[in-house]
């Protein structure tokens, strides 16, 4: 069954100086401020559509690798993942890396890197961001 998720943007203002809220329509579970600021320097408190994208990331990836290591008969005790976006103003998103850190009992750490690599390439978000260079940092604890 497919299913659709909704956020909506509403901007007001120039680029520069404007401002914007973005709520996440289908959880309900929070509007959050965004501008240009906060995108091409410092956070200020606000987020930016390549923070949204890295927590995209990072919990789709969480859950491919979730789903191969139990898949392999070897369930993950904890997985802990962060995605790094960066953005370059006139560039525009220049490259993501994945890093995760597990907790794997039964696996060993080429089994690891090899069912990270395979999470990396098949999970949907990282399919939706293939015109971007994806890179990845895999470590068992």
């Amino acid at each position: 069954m497919a299913t659709t998720r909704t956020a909506t943007t509403q901007w007001k203002g120039a680029l520069i100086d404007g401002s914007g809220n973005v709520s996440l329509d289908t959880s309900g579970v929070g509007t959050f401020e965004v501008t240009w600021a906060s995108r091409s320097q410092e956070a200020g408190g606000r987020t930016s559509p390549e923070e949204l994208i890295a927590a995209a990331h990072s919990s789709c990836f969480s859950m491919a690798l979730s789903h191969a290591l139990a898949g392999a008969g070897t369930p993950p005790e904890t997985l802990t993942t962060s995605a790094d976006v960066t953005f370059q103003p006139g560039e525009g998103i220049t490259g993501i890396v994945l890093t995760v850190r597990g907790q794997v009992p039964g696996v060993t750490a080429e089994q690891f890197q090899e069912a990270a690599e395979t999470a990396k390439a098949n999970c949907p978000v990282s399919k939706a961001l293939a015109g971007t260079t994806i890179s990845l940092n895999a470590q068992l604890l």
